[in-house]
This record gives C-alpha cells, sequence and structure tokens, in this order.
C-alpha cells in the first residue's frame, strides 16, 4: 500500500509521552479514542500541518489544555493513529496469507479485507493515502516505510506465486499489476461512502469481476 504524495508537512517529532496511553481508566481510554477519530477526520480532510491543535479542541469541545491531558501534541495523535491503522493492516494481511494457498484466493481476501478496512476506517485510510510520502525518513515514523514495504511484498507474493502456478497471466509484470491494483483499490476511499448505495462488499466483488474478467465480452 502507498500513498498520492500530498504537499508538504512538518517534520513530526518523537514524544515521551506516547506510552501514558489509557490516562485516567477506561473513560480515559474511550476519550482518547473519541479524540484520534476526531483528529484522523481532521488531517485526513484539512492536512496534518493545516490542523492545528486547537481545530482538534473545538471540534471535541473542550479547550486545547484539556486535550494535553491526553496527548503531548498533535504528532503523538498522528503517531497513534498510523500505527494502529498499518499495524492492523498488515497483520491481517499476514494473517491471510498465512490462512490461504491458492494465490488466486490470496488476492481476493487481501482486496475484499481492503475495501472492508475503507468501510470501516476511511479517515485513517485518506490520512495515510495524504501523509505517508510526506512522513518517509521522518524520525519516529519509520515504520511507516517499514510496514508499508512489509504489506507491498505480501501483495507481490502472491502475485508471484500465481504467475508460476498458471493461475495468472505469465506476460504481465507483477511489479506494475500490483501498483494498478493498490492505486485504484485505495483511491476508492476518495468517493466511496458507507451509507451509499453499494456496501463494501459489494464494491469488492464488482472490482473482483472486472479485475479477472475486463469488461470486454468474448
Amino acid at each position: 500500500m502507498a500513498a498520492r504524495r500530498p504537499a508538504g508537512a512538518a517534520a513530526p517529532t518523537r514524544t515521551a509521552a506516547r506510552n501514558g496511553r489509557a490516562k485516567g481508566g477506561s473513560s480515559g481510554s474511550v476519550r482518547r479514542a473519541e479524540l484520534l477519530e476526531i483528529a484522523a477526520g481532521l488531517f485526513a480532510t484539512r492536512g496534518f500541518t493545516q490542523t492545528t491543535v486547537r481545530d482538534i479542541a473545538d471540534e471535541a469541545g473542550i479547550l486545547s489544555g484539556s486535550l494535553y491531558h491526553h496527548f503531548s501534541s498533535k504528532e503523538e495523535m498522528l503517531d497513534e493513529i498510523l500505527r494502529d491503522f498499518l499495524g492492523r493492516l498488515h497483520e491481517r494481511f499476514a494473517e491471510i496469507e498465512k490462512e490461504v494457498k491458492d494465490p488466486k484466493e490470496v488476492l481476493d481476501r487481501l482486496i475484499a479485507h481492503s475495501f472492508t478496512t475503507i468501510h470501516v476506517t476511511p479517515q485513517a485510510v485518506a490520512l495515510y493515502q495524504n501523509e505517508a510520502d510526506a512522513l518517509s525518513g521522518q524520525p519516529g515514523f519509520e515504520y511507516v516505510d517499514q510496514l508499508g514495504k512489509k504489506i507491498e511484498k505480501i501483495w507481490l507474493r502472491a502475485l508471484t506465486t500465481g504467475q508460476k502456478s498458471g493461475i495468472f497471466r505469465s506476460d504481465v509484470d507483477v511489479n506494475l499489476t500490483y501498483r494498478f491494483i493498490r492505486d485504484t483499490v485505495w483511491c476508492t476511499v476518495r468517493w466511496y461512502r458507507p451509507r451509499g448505495k453499494f456496501r463494501a462488499e459489494a464494491v469488492a466483488e464488482q472490482y473482483l469481476r472486472v479485475l479477472y474478467g475486463g469488461l470486454v465480452t468474448e
């Protein structure tokens, strides 16, 4: 999975407060989750650099100072959102690869889960799409590139194995094929609506039908 290149972003910094999660017990954990959801939405729509701590606090209906009770900075919020999103995504993709032997079924399930992820966490997907390139090489955010490459390798292994087994065509380049699939799937977040006409499962089904069968009738 890779991101579209966004406008420049400020260099994020690491904070010691990152390990202080779940402040205030379970109620603090719930409030943190609510604030992260608000921040993810603002970061995705306005951009990380354009969003201020005051913007997040205003949207949450609290004072800026109250936000610092949960997070030391907006960089910490960005870190937590992306780390959780990418960690979960890689974990599920790795499980699919381990559970399924048939490369076509692996690809089917990778694509289906991608659309489900867009349905469930559209803000995190859009945020990653917008900010990943700008975060590349930034101190404390090395995992963004690292997990992105691990995810890419899972997809490439499925495509390569499918070619070797004769399931997928051998006259196409797997790297280009992966990029075609990656970009057309994840950019869906820009128009997909969770409460729209098509559910994630239906979108995945239509996508796979076009991917494997094309548009031209034989």
